[in-house]
């Protein structure tokens, strides 16, 4: 997070065993809680884009081939993005 970003206090109810494993990890990096889940919130947010990114790729290079053996891997794999193994 930017130091010159506008900050935005906000409200989250989380699990009991997840808040502690946030305080666990907090205590680790000597640092603080909220830190902790901002980290992972980025993470996270990151993580998914990547997804989405990896996604809209597989869906180029599937509209782009030719190899039929090539297709039905791409497909393969969009599959197992979509709904899993």
């Amino acid at each position: 997070m930017a130091q010159t970003e506008r900050v935005v206090r906000q409200s989250v109810s989380i699990p009991t065993g997840l808040a502690r494993r946030v305080r666990a990890l907090a205590k680790t990096r000597k640092t603080s809680a909220n830190r902790v889940l901002v980290d992972l919130i980025e993470a996270g947010l990151q993580s998914k884009e990547a997804e989405k990114e990896r996604f809209i790729s597989l869906v180029n290079r599937l509209t782009e081939s030719r190899d039929a053996a090539e297709r039905q891997q791409l497909k393969d794999e969009l599959a197992r993005m979509t709904f899993g193994e």
